[in-house]
């Protein structure tokens, strides 16, 4: 069965269609039958007339009682069609339908679903789906409901669906070894995805979802784990000196370090000193102070006689790490430099040779550093910051610079501990779970749209005391669907009519990265009074004077999203504020909201995120080097994911390089889902 065939060749996609699956990301016929349902719809089961409540989404059973009549309203034509059961009547609208005026024949049985009103006993339904009675393509079963795009329709891609599913049907290759299915009563592959698209009751729904979870879920776990051994089995490590004490630089520091700073410093401490190599995750709120703990790290490898690489995500946040470090690390003897995209030619080519020459001990940079014209003396220790930047495989290739070097990745994105265990299985795991005692609480307010005078009277008085402002909106250019407001023109709207006293200034991830690297500066100098950005200001730049955020339409962002923006703010002495503009009244909206404003825990926050948004928008890109999650949630699915790595151990245990026949499968599994992304 060819399920890399190209989706234009499936019957009812056709040139035009062709785009909008493309829009999707369904580009195979495998792309279409994994793309999965968001819900459903249960129109299933007929309801009486007389029980359906005020509100409900109903099907209704009913005979048409006359001729579908045409009225005209303010510029509008408006159908309307009287049917009966033997409980009562209904009354069915529809608007500008005119081509439904011979649909309907007296005294002929049909299906409607849609919502009902019921206002002192008159019930009426307005625009519903329906069929004659004898087919069922709208109703009459539960109905897949799909994310879509703009001009897909749900119907058009439930057919595309339907021929899709024809042409795979009883020819799918099982992908789970027959011991598993057995052992843990799974559907096969075949049934699951026919079932987990057209259920014929919920229960078969349910059956199909736990096999393709599992599978998913599964697959992962192995991966992972397989990573996590290979990187156990391989040659030694370093062991550091045990002489060098991380307390010579906790001494010189000008603050006291938190318990938490001081528990992690003793985990990493131990792992330098043993033979086994380190390849740990540390993660840690905004402000929780990971790069003094990188420093102690790093400042005992170069004691111990290596050299390490610090690896950030932009050239202004290297820069941001390389003060630091000088700071604090040059007067205890050791040389620091910065290697990024941006520096000259001979500067660069001098700079490659000193450290060849074991001259520089510290080297800090962007992706620069992975070029293969970087060469240590003698690697020790990579620190990689903001893990989800990079992944499994620049993480391997620099370590690939050293002979083993010990790994240490910051993240300042707070994932649920255990989520974390879960989907960093490859890495041991340190947290600061708690912030120093200087740092002030960023005050959050959620406010609507209507109140954007008074937020820009706030803006204005901050500014006048001498802060900065900085300004996020969602998107780069304008979207047809959601319409929201670009940085240009929210650039536009601020400099020339809402403050044209002021200097402002945007920043979008389109722009060249020396572009970006030059505003970011400038602001940081206090030349920008305000900054209108995307998230491209999410990944920690320290600008203490900027103490007011104002986040617009934040119902579009993540809570995890929300927090790392907030983080920005409240980096110096001063009160800080985010104010949260929302257009959004659902109650979800209402009630993330409320977590932004009543916690600044990045924990508790992550939590909440995966609870109301699933794992799909958590992880927001490909930031673990792994696929993203196609059905799998990981707050709902949480006893299924303990499940699948404690299989995952066991399958392992027995069958370290899944060689074994029965693992066929397996192996072939993982091969076709992680290893292009997690290979060097």
């Amino acid at each position: 069965m060819d399920l890399s065939k190209d989706v234009k060749y499936i019957k009812g996609v056709g040139p035009n269609r062709v785009q909008l699956l493309n829009k999707l990301g369904i580009f195979t016929l495998k792309d279409l039958i994994t793309y999965y349902p968001r819900t459903y719809e249960d129109r299933s089961k007929p309801k009486n007339i007389a029980e359906c409540v005020n509100g409900d989404e109903v099907l209704i059973e009913a005979i048409a009682c006359g001729k579908l009549s045409d009225n005209r309203l303010r510029g509008k034509t408006m159908q309307k069609l009287l049917v009966r059961d033997e409980t009562g009547s209904c009354t069915i609208t529809w608007f500008n339908q005119s081509y439904l005026k011979n649909k309907f024949e007296i005294g002929k049985t049909y299906k409607f679903y849609g919502k009902i009103t019921n206002i002192y006993g008159k019930i009426t339904m307005n625009s519903p789906v329906f069929d004659e009675d004898e087919k069922k393509f709208n109703t009459g079963k539960i109905i897949p409901l799909y994310p879509l795009t703009y001009q897909l329709s749900q119907n058009v891609l439930r057919r595309i669906m339907e021929n899709g599913l024809a042409e795979i049907e009883g020819k799918l290759e099982e992908t789970l070894p027959d011991y598993l299915l057995d052992e843990y009563h799974l559907q096969g592959i075949d049934e699951a995805t026919k079932q987990i698209h057209f259920p014929h009751e919920f229960e078969d729904f349910n059956q199909a979802r736990k096999r393709l979870v599992f599978e998913e879920l599964l697959s992962t776990q192995l991966a992972l784990l397989e990573l996590k051994n290979n990187y156990l089995n391989e040659e030694k490590g370093i062991a550091f000196d045990q002489n060098v004490k991380m307390s010579e630089v906790i001494n010189q520091l000008p603050f006291q370090l938190t318990k938490a700073q001081i528990r992690v410093l003793e985990e990493i401490d131990e792992n330098m000193e043993s033979e086994k190599p380190m390849n740990r995750l540390l993660q840690g709120d905004v402000g929780s102070g990971k790069t003094v703990v990188a420093m102690c790290a790093a400042y005992k490898a170069v004691k111990s006689g290596y050299q390490v690489a610090i690896m950030a995500p932009t050239a202004i946040l290297a820069t941001q790490h390389l003060e630091n470090f000088q700071n604090m690390l040059e007067t205890l003897g050791m040389k620091c430099e910065l290697l990024i995209s941006g520096i000259s030619k001979k500067k660069k080519e001098e700079l490659l040779e000193r450290l060849a020459n074991g001259e520089i001990d510290i080297l800090i940079g962007t992706h620069a550093i992975l070029e293969e014209n970087v060469i240590f003396k003698n690697l020790g220790l990579v620190v990689t910051d903001e893990q989800h930047r990079f992944g499994v495989k620049q993480r391997t290739k620099i370590a690939l610079k050293g002979k083993n070097p010990d790994v240490l990745v910051m993240t300042a994105t707070p994932i649920p501990r255990t989520l974390a265990l879960i989907l960093y299985g490859d890495l041991d795991i340190s947290i600061i779970d708690e912030l120093p005692p200087n740092r002030k609480k960023v005050e959050t307010f959620a406010v609507p749209k209507n109140m954007t005078q008074r937020v820009n009277g706030f803006i204005e008085k901050q500014i006048q005391e001498g802060r900065q402002a900085y300004i996020v909106c969602p998107l780069v250019e304008e979207n047809e669907e959601l319409d929201l407001k670009s940085v240009e023109r929210l650039y536009e709207a601020y400099q020339k009519e809402i403050f044209p006293q002021y200097r402002v200034e945007y920043i979008h991830g389109k722009m060249r990265p020396k572009e970006k690297d030059d505003i970011m500066e400038r602001f940081k100098l206090g030349e920008i009074n305000i900054l209108i950005s995307t998230t491209v200001i999410e990944v920690g730049v320290d600008v203490p004077n900027a103490n007011i955020m104002v986040i617009e339409n934040a119902e579009r962002f993540g809570l995890a999203q929300l927090h790392q923006l907030r983080g920005r703010v409240g980096r110096g002495d001063y009160q800080s504020y985010c104010v949260l503009k929302c257009e959004g009244k659902s109650e979800t909206v209402k009630e993330r909201m409320k977590v932004m404003c009543s916690t600044n825990d990045g924990f508790i926050i992550s939590e909440k995120d995966l609870e109301l948004r699933g794992s799909g928008d958590f992880f927001g890109t490909m930031q673990h080097g792994l696929p993203e999650f196609k059905i799998a949630n990981l707050f709902e699915d949480m006893p299924i994911l303990k499940l699948a790595q404690s299989v995952a151990m066991k399958i392992l245990q027995e069958d370290p390089k899944l060689a074994l026949e029965k693992n066929r499968l397996l192996k072939e599994l993982i091969k076709d889902k992680f290893m292009k992304r997690i290979e060097i």
